[in-house]
């Protein structure tokens, strides 16, 4: 009898043992862990699967070879760390392009799709007004493709400016050489004496 009662005091006094070592070797990785994120807050959407960071007025800028691409403004924004998207509430996109023109658009919500190390494609919704060179642009969905150079319109569209009225379903503007077609179902009005030289 008294071997069995020293085997389970020796029994519970390792048992005890290892608890105390794994709530030790537990608080200090957890004291590390809470000090890298006190240093780097943005570290914190690492640990936490489908995090979002969440901006009030955001901001982002490309630029490249010392020129101003395109910027990104916005009411709010959420960036989802797993999927790599960025969703923006009251967006507003400004291209450059190499001669200093701008096209702008503004919506009611953007979408921002990354790579590991840059902006892929943007997707736009919601009352879409696009002005460039006096023209104004009004449709409801907009994608641009940054691999293609190319902003994809696949609604209803229609555009005006300088005596000029085009109405179609679906549209693709090529923004390396400013060229637009619309594709379906369209209706062109065109005022001579207003016709601007653009």
């Amino acid at each position: 009898m008294r071997r069995k009662s020293i085997r389970t005091i020796l029994l519970l006094a390792i048992i005890v043992s290892l608890v105390g070592i794994t709530y030790k070797v537990f608080e200090h990785v957890w004291l590390m862990k809470t000090r890298e994120i006190q240093k780097n807050p943005l570290k914190f959407l690492d640990y936490v699967p489908g995090a979002a960071l969440q901006i009030k007025d955001f901001r982002r800028v490309k630029i490249e070879g010392g020129r101003k691409v395109w910027e990104v403004f916005g009411e709010e924004a959420r960036y989802f760390n797993e999927e790599k998207e960025a969703v923006i509430k009251k967006p507003r996109f400004v291209f450059y392009n190499q001669d200093g023109k701008t096209l702008e658009a503004t919506g009611e919500e953007g979408r921002l799709f990354f790579t590991d190390k840059e902006m892929e494609r943007m997707q736009m919704q919601g009352a879409i007004e696009v002005s460039y060179d006096g023209f104004v642009l009004r449709t409801e969905k907009v994608l641009y493709l940054k691999g293609r150079d190319q902003v994809v319109l696949p609604g209803k569209v229609s555009l005006k400016g300088d005596g000029l009225d085009l109405e179609g379903v679906g549209m693709e503007i090529s923004l390396h050489d400013e060229k637009i077609r619309l594709l379906r179902n369209v209706k062109t009005k065109l005022q001579s004496d207003r016709l601007g030289t653009k």
